[in-house]
């Protein structure tokens, strides 16, 4: 009998333990590429990272703080006629001719979705009379508005300069912000768009081989490539599913297979393992006498599947925590002021958590107790033997 009771026992607390865990742990990823990086877009957590803070060549992927500068900067409508200068540029072109006009819109879409450099240049010198103080002004931009700690950029495009640089971090930061705005996502995610130019009539399709479709990820949203001998191939991507949104930076790989395959590793690890949950605007805390409220709706990124708490500190600041005990966000609430009777309703934090311990396994407490009449049954029945 006692060996029998020990087996239901050890089965439940079995049952028990493999629902308390949160997802299967992530594991170390093997990536090619010398720096990449997985961010949350929504929350700016970073999931995972290969030497993410690491200084690097960006190539082209500058041209997503370019457009995003040129978006919040300047009047799309703006007629930008193309100077002698615009028309030499090296590398990945439009084809822009001296004295085309060309509307700010149209080159930021040259340059998102054909990697124009003769667009960056025009760009630049639209906004700022020179390829050098865009560069100055962008710089300002990234730090102030952005806020990045590690970029400099001496261009609009990224050819190859010793002092043009940033980090996947960074590059990252760069992307979800400028996904909040609905034009650069418009452009981001185009994968072909007619081109009327003087000189070059064409239909542009983006160079993203996963945006396009030709390596199939149907999660993805947007993308840029880039590439120059001194950065290797580089690639920034956005996708998303109905848990999460990513954004993934690959930098210095050898090739675009090493870059694509490496992305892939970081959007399948992303999705599998992560989502981001809230907490919505509103809600009230109780700690000690004092009663808190959340003045706007908090997003954080946790495992998929676990449970997180909430504890709120004597001054008020909210922090977010896995079962663990590992810290998630943290935020400060603000105080509110209420009638006595009222704070009797209010939720108070500590007795919350204690509840969550409880209600987080019904189903576990429904198989235990089902375990335990089973027990009892059986107990009845060999005793009827003896």
């Amino acid at each position: 009998m006692k060996k029998c009771v020990m087996i239901m026992f050890v089965l439940c607390l079995s049952l028990h333990i493999s629902m308390n865990v949160e997802a299967v742990s992530p594991k170390k990823l093997s990536l090619a590429s010398k720096s990449a990086i997985l961010v949350d877009s929504t929350t700016g957590r970073v999931l995972y990272e290969k030497n993410g803070y690491e200084r690097m060549y960006p190539a082209s992927l500058t041209k997503i703080a370019t457009a995003i500068y040129a978006l919040e900067n300047g009047n799309l409508n703006d007629i930008v006629t193309i100077s002698k200068n615009v028309e030499h540029t090296d590398g990945t072109k439009v084809y822009l001719v001296e004295g085309e006009q060309v509307t700010l819109k149209h080159l930021i879409q040259g340059l998102l979705i054909n990697s124009g450099n003769d667009a960056g240049v025009a760009i630049a010198e639209h906004m700022s009379g020179s390829v050098s103080e865009f560069a100055k002004n962008l710089n300002t931009f990234l730090m102030d508005k952005v806020g990045v700690s590690a970029t400099h950029f001496v261009n609009p495009h990224g050819l190859f300069a010793k002092n043009h640089y940033t980090t996947a971090y960074d590059i990252a930061k760069i992307t979800n912000y400028a996904m909040k705005n609905k034009t650069f996502r418009q452009i981001f995610e185009t994968k072909e768009l007619s081109w009327n130019g003087k000189e070059w009539k064409t239909v542009l399709i983006t160079h993203h081989l996963m945006l396009k479709g030709e390596l199939e990820y149907k999660e993805v949203t947007g993308g840029k490539t880039g590439y120059v001998n001194e950065s290797g191939q580089t690639l920034a991507t956005t996708a998303e599913n109905k848990n999460i949104r990513l954004t993934v930076i690959t930098m210095d790989a050898k090739t675009k297979s090493e870059a694509y395959n490496d992305t892939k590793k970081l959007l399948d690890y992303g999705f599998k393992y992560f989502v981001t949950s809230s907490l919505p605007k509103g809600m009230t805390y109780k700690k000690g006498e004092e009663i808190y409220i959340i003045p706007h709706k908090i997003m954080f990124t946790k495992l998929i599947n676990s449970n997180v708490s909430e504890h709120v500190s004597k001054n008020g600041e909210l922090k977010i925590t896995d079962r663990k005990g590992m810290s998630l966000e943290s935020f400060q609430l603000s105080p509110i002021k209420v009638k006595a009777e009222e704070k009797e309703n209010t939720r108070d934090t500590l007795k919350e958590s204690d509840k969550k311990k409880w209600y987080s396994y019904p189903l576990i407490m429904i198989i235990v107790i089902g375990s335990a009449g089973s027990i009892i049954k059986l107990f009845r029945s060999k005793r009827t033997n003896f």
